[in-house]
Formats: structure tokens, sequence, C-alpha cells
């Protein structure tokens, strides 16, 4: 069935809550003309009205410019719902629990790195498993996994794998309160022992690049990032663990939705009221995966820095730094206009302004980092989050391109090898096991990076820092 969209401003478009009787707020969409239209070739507009239906769902359900048919919810979704009797939902935070972004910064220049970019993109592609070995044993002990889920990354001081830099720098200082092991089931537990510091495959990666052109001069120095510098970005998330904790939820809020007298158009949207027993539950296991998944992003910045250590040498590995982590697929209790609510980001993230007591000390005059990846052959974005967004999004911006074509579509375009050899004709070392793989996450599969930026800045979202340039990328 068609969409009727109101155009509101330049890049803001709207469904009106009359448009459907069981809509109880708009459903607003970030995008120009050209990106909308690609918006509408899936389900994802259509999947945003019945995220609009929510039990307790507050101003609107709003799509960010990178916004595609996602499970329940669209990814690049935004929805906030009040408690006690709006609901939180396993489908609007998504499978990969805090999957995200971290950004590290290297003392030396692509210029200065020179002919040795090989190595380290090799030494990356060695240091950095996609996955659990094989045959590998437990990993993680009971105590080891318990510690890891309550505290995330501060869990890892002791040993030598992070630093309280890292932590002071990582969204929420990589811990959401109220973690409680004992909700996350044994087969979650079981599926992540092994593979704390692994990658994964499809759009998870590690990818050297060199920023190319500042936008924002004070920004940018509050970053620590210059013109040539030499940074690492790392995509990954929670790993098997997270994916379970999402799976046993949505299976227990569904079998209790008559119970709290909820009716859904979806029933991949099972929720629960935030003050029952089955989201508290839902939270505190949430809570556990993100946790891990910042610890997971943590060990392999660390093997980032060993990598770095043996072709740069120890000064230079020493003097990597973490610039931010931010979570993209998290819910989160808040305050906006003056209320408590619980923010679903779905494939979006967080982009607070200056004065935001939630951004690190070193960062707060100018506000908080935000990465925007491109895909393999294309830019990344560093934006900053602006005052805008604190009242139009709850402080939220998009969190990539976007898809554009589905992994099959896109193996039928090109093959893997041939990609490989493009993407190495254009300066960019590949290490990726699998063509197949490689083909499905080629960069025409995606939207325009930059337009999907220019739209987050012309609402006022946030603003460009600065512009990465692929020099290097390691998949699963």
């Amino acid at each position: 069935m068609p969409v009727e969209l109101t155009r509101v401003d330049e890049v803001l478009w709207e469904i009106p809550a009359a448009a459907r009787a069981d809509m109880r707020v708009p459903a607003r969409i970030f995008a120009d003309s050209e990106l909308l239209d690609a918006i509408a070739e899936d389900d994802s507009l259509e999947q945003l009205q019945n995220v609009a239906t929510l039990p307790g769902i507050v101003d609107a359900a709003l799509a960010m410019p990178d916004i595609h048919q996602g499970y329940g919810f669209p990814v690049g979704t935004v929805a906030a719902t009040e408690p006690p009797h709006g609901v939180i939902s396993p489908g609007g935070v998504g499978y990969d629990i805090n999957c995200g972004v971290r950004l590290l910064a290297l003392p030396l220049t692509l210029a200065e790195l020179g002919g040795r970019k090989e190595r380290l993109v090799h030494e990356l592609s060695r240091a950095i498993p996609a996955a659990a070995p094989r045959g590998a044993g437990g990993g993680l002990s009971p105590g080891e996994l318990d510690a890891v889920l309550v505290d995330g990354p501060r869990s890892l001081l002791d040993e030598g794998l992070a630093t309280h830099a890292d932590v002071e720098h990582t969204e929420s200082r990589g811990r959401l309160d109220g973690a409680d092991p004992a909700r996350v089931s044994q087969r979650a537990r079981q599926r992540g022992a092994p593979q704390l510091g692994t990658m994964g495959s499809g759009n998870h990666f590690v990818e050297v690049q060199s920023v190319a052109r500042v936008f924002d001069a004070a920004a940018a120095s509050a970053f620590g990032l210059a013109e040539g510098q030499l940074t690492v970005l790392i995509h990954s998330g929670s790993r098997g663990l997270g994916h379970q904790v999402c799976t046993d939820y949505v299976r227990r809020m569904d079998a209790a939705l008559a119970g709290h007298g909820i009716e859904l158009p979806d029933r991949q949207l099972s929720c629960a009221p935030i003050s029952s027993d089955d989201a508290r539950a839902y939270r505190a296991a949430m809570a556990a995966a993100a946790n891990f998944a910042w610890a997971n992003r943590q060990v392999i910045a660390h093997r980032v820095r060993q990598a770095v250590r043996a072709v740069a040498g120890g000064a230079a590995a020493d003097a990597t730094r973490q610039v931010y982590d931010v979570a993209h697929n998290v819910a989160k209790i808040e305050r906006h206009g003056g209320r408590e609510v619980c923010v679903h980001r779905k494939g979006a993230t967080r982009a607070f302004a200056a004065g935001s007591e939630e951004v690190p000390a070193a960062y707060r005059d100018v506000g908080q980092p935000v990465f925007i990846p491109g895909s393999m052959g294309t830019s990344s974005f560093v934006l900053v989050g602006r005052p805008p967004a604190m009242e139009r999004s709850f402080g939220t911006v998009c969190h990539g391109a976007g898809r554009a074509l589905s992994r099959t579509a896109a193996r039928k375009r090109i093959g893997g090898a041939e990609l490989r050899r493009q993407l190495e004709g254009a300066g960019i070392t590949v290490r990726c096991p699998s063509n197949r793989g490689l083909a499905e996450e080629a960069p025409f599969a995606y939207k325009a990076v930059e337009k999907v930026v220019a739209v987050v800045e012309r609402a006022g979202l946030a603003a460009r820092v600065a512009e990465l340039r692929p020099a290097g990328v390691v998949k699963g």
C-alpha cells in the first residue's frame, strides 16, 4: 500500500498518526528526495508505522536517512517510550546488541607509514579473528565472563587489555548499570565465552584509514585528529551472546503479550511494559550483552595496538589513542523534554551536544564524537552532535550509509575476486577470507554515505568534523 508523506521541511517528512487507526504518534523520516525514493523500495516505512503503534511511544517514530528494512523495527530507527506503561522491545535494539564503532588515532600519517601499510593490514588480519577457531575451548571462565558482563572494559584494566583513558572515552564509560549475568541464558553464555576479541562477519570490519579533510578545526583538535593522520575504525558487537539474548527475550515477550494486554501489527515488535518483570529481565540481560560488546571492541583495540607495535614500534603503539566508542543498537533510559524515556536506537547513533555530562570532559565544550562508516571503498565521517538533535531526535543521528541492495543482489552484480581487484587497484589493501562475503559488502550495495551525512547535517542534528578515506580493510 502506498504511503502518503507530508513534507515538513527540506529534509524531514511525516506520515501523520491519522494515516492508520492504530498509530499513536506520527512517523517521521529524515531524508532528501533521492534517499526517500530509495527508502520506499522496501517495507521500512510500513515497519516504521508499526513502531508508531507501540504502547507509551512519545513524540514520533523517527527514521534516519540510512533506514532500511529490519526485524520488527527498521534499521535506522529511534523510538522513545515513557515508563511505567511504555514498553521496551528487543526488536527495537536488534539481535546484535551494542553493535557499534570505535575509532583509534595513530601518532603517524599515512605518508609516514609508507610501504609498511600492507604489512600493517596483514598484521591486523592475523591478530583479530573473525570468529573463535574451530575446536576452541571454552574461552572465558564463568567468573571471567560474569566480570565482563557486569563491568565491560573495566574488567580488563588489571590484565593490561584496557586503559583508563579507553574507558573514559567510551559511551557510558563502557558500562550500562543494572547488568545481571543471571538473566543471560546458559546458551548465550556458551556462545559468547569463546568470542571475546572477535570481529564477526557480514558488515563488521577493522579498517585502516587516513584523515582526508578536516571540516571543523576546533572539534578535530579536541578529538586529536589532523589531516593525513592514520586512524583505525573498528565495527563489531556482542557476537553470539547478544544474538541469543535477543532470541531468548523475543520468545519470552511474544508468549506474554496477551497477559500484558498488548496487541501488535507485527509479532516481531514483541515487547513488555518497562515496569514489568519481563522488561526488567530483558534490560538486565541487554545491559550485560552491551557491556560484553564494549569489552569485545576493547580487546580488538588492544590487538590493533599489538599490530601497530609489530609494524611501527612500541612508541607508536603506546601513543595510539582511542578517540571514542559509540553504540548503535541499544535501549537506554534518558531524560529528554523534562521526562524520563526509554530511547530505542536501532542502527542509530547517540549524538549528544556540547555541555552534556554524558560527553567526556575533553570533548564537552564541542560535543560528542559520532562515527559514520562508509562501505569499504568509500569515505567514513567523523561528526559531532549539535543542540537541535536534543530537541528533534532524542540526541540521535544515523549509523552508516544503510543498505540499498540485499546481499544476494550484490553477489549477482559482482564477484568477490573482481571486487578485490577493484579495491586493490584503488589503493585499498584487502584481507577477507571469503570472496562471497566480500561481494555482499560491495560499496554499491549501500546508499551514498555523503548524502546520508548531508541530511543529518542539514537537519541540524550533527556537523561534519573530518572525512576518513580507507587505505586497508580487514573483514571476516
